[in-house]
């Protein structure tokens, strides 16, 4: 079946359960959403805000939020619970509420999704926790587990067809998320952020992403990467998970452009036209599952589908062929080399695009 074939209407009105696998088997490529936090800032969420108290406090904008990637042709569109792990909540006194905002944005999802009249994937997101995980800091395998698993079950109980961790530094946090999934009993996807000169934050390379997720005992359904730096450098590490020869669906969701700080606001630099070659880069690259991250709005996706519905696939394209059409690595080193640095250690994001 072709990429841009949709899924018949006996699949439309099958059991959501594991709707996303439905569509891998039958699917080419999948085109996942864009930003959450550039869209709800636009939105009038305020810098430093928990934007999961918008989906008790503002359904309606969430709801537009989901609805942007469903009318642009998203395949897939994550919740608005990307910070909603009692770790992050308790930074603002809602830690007791993880199951309830977790809940409500799976459920919020799930009515959007419901209504598009096609097989829409509604995906609970999972960040990180943002501690650092012991003997260096506070965070315990255990303790994250249970982080995990608590937010999980809110995420079922709204409805998600899959749980969607991303934005991880750390292959400690990435095993504990799966452990916890498995005991939610969800099927999940999984991403990681290479932003430090090819490598996570917390030093783990492409080649190595891949070798933990196929050692798991409860391995995601697809795995990949989010967010980072531009989006040359994220397509340099699809190459990476390509080349690793994992059999997996690659995850790629890149940010549109390179931040730039303008006006007192943080704006994204990539044009439609540049997300739209991204896209086709990123499924040419080895990708089957292509969505933005950071400045990702619904004008990209819109471009970003059109490109993938209608350009041919070709074949893998060099590292020169990426730069050349998405501009410079920010970085010479993949990540891979032996010389490339020592680990580093910082505390994850707090916000998603």
């Amino acid at each position: 079946m072709t990429g841009n074939a949709r899924p018949q209407p006996d699949m439309v009105n099958a059991p959501m359960t594991n709707a996303l696998s439905r569509l891998l088997e039958t699917r080419d490529w999948l085109m996942a959403d864009g930003a959450t936090g550039t869209n709800l800032f636009n939105m009038g969420l305020g810098a430093g805000d928990p934007p999961e108290l918008w989906n008790v406090d503002h359904p309606d904008r969430i709801k537009t939020l989901y609805g942007y990637a469903v009318n642009a042709g998203s395949d897939i569109f994550l919740t608005n619970t990307f910070g909603g792990n009692a770790s992050r909540l308790k930074l603002h006194d809602a830690q007791s509420r993880v199951r309830e905002l977790n809940r409500v944005g799976a459920e919020l999802g799930r009515e959007v999704a419901d209504a598009a009249g096609r097989t829409v994937v509604v995906a609970g997101s999972v960040g990180p926790t943002g501690d650092i995980f012991a003997p260096m800091g506070p965070m315990t395998h255990e303790l994250a587990v249970e982080i995990f698993h608590e937010q999980a079950e809110g995420l079922k109980e709204g409805g998600a067809d899959v749980l969607w961790l991303e934005t991880i530094s750390a292959p400690e946090e990435y095993k504990a998320a799966a452990a916890a999934f498995a005991l939610a009993d969800m099927p999940w996807c999984g991403t990681m952020s290479f932003d430090t000169a090819g490598r996570t934050m917390m030093g783990v390379t492409s080649a190595q992403m891949v070798e933990m997720v196929e050692s798991l005992p409860n391995p995601p359904l697809a795995y990949g990467a989010n967010c980072g730096v531009g989006a040359s450098d994220l397509l340099r590490t699809v190459l990476g998970f390509a080349a690793a020869g994992s059999e997996r669906p690659i995850i790629s969701k890149g940010n549109a452009g390179i931040p730039k700080y303008h006006d007192g606001h943080i704006h994204y630099d990539g044009t439609p036209e540049l997300m739209a070659e991204y896209a086709v880069l990123a499924r040419d690259c080895g990708a089957t599952i292509i969505g933005g991250c950071c400045g990702t709005m619904p004008e990209h996706l819109e471009a970003m589908h059109e490109a993938l519905t209608t350009r041919p696939r070709g074949p893998r394209p060099t590292l020169d062929e990426v730069t050349t059409k998405l501009g410079g690595f920010s970085s010479a080193s993949d990540g891979t080399g032996e010389d490339d640095g020592p680990k580093r250690e910082r505390r994850g994001r707090r916000t998603r695009g």
